[in-house]
């Protein structure tokens, strides 16, 4: 129940803050969103038992997001599966812990920013260059290694028996 929390808290404040904050190209904003996105790696170890589970609720989550935020049909349901497999690997070969989580962060966001940049070039969706997927991935990586941070800490103030694991 509490990762399904997280994703749903996560993708309404997805879209709360790009109402509120300027994200577009050549903004003056470092707090541009990806929440949804950061929090696959955050839940993984409620799931660590059941993969299957957490792949079909990244891939539900990720046509949810397609459905708000960019109406492209599984697009970001394929890539939320995606990134849900890098994180199984970085939790199990890594772990997670509070320095940690910030390298995983930037390496989440930048692989998602990444392919979203490749698919979208690729098929001539959107005119995108490099600059610009650099721009989106340092420009969101503050609001999202603060949010990670804080539901981190969260959970791991969370009683044993609400979560089921225990994250270190």
């Amino acid at each position: 129940m509490i990762p399904i929390v997280i994703l749903i808290i996560s993708l309404l404040l997805d879209g709360l803050l790009t109402n509120y904050l300027p994200f577009l190209i050549n903004d003056l904003s470092l707090l541009t969103p990806l929440l949804t996105v950061s929090s696959i790696i955050i839940i993984y170890p409620f799931y660590r038992k059941k993969e299957n589970k957490y792949y079909l609720l990244l891939f539900i989550f990720g046509m949810i997001y397609d459905l708000f935020y960019t109406n492209l049909l599984f697009f970001n349901g394929i890539l939320f599966v995606i990134i849900g497999i890098i994180s199984k690997y970085i939790y199990k070969n890594y772990g997670l812990s509070l320095v940690k989580i910030i390298l995983y962060i930037i390496l989440i966001i930048s692989i998602y920013e990444s392919l979203t940049g490749i698919i979208l070039f690729s098929f001539n969706i959107v005119s995108i260059t490099f600059n610009r997927v650099f721009y989106k991935i340092t420009h969101s990586l503050l609001t999202n290694i603060i949010y990670i941070e804080l539901v981190y800490l969260i959970i791991k103030i969370i009683p044993k028996k609400y979560k089921k694991i225990s994250i270190n």
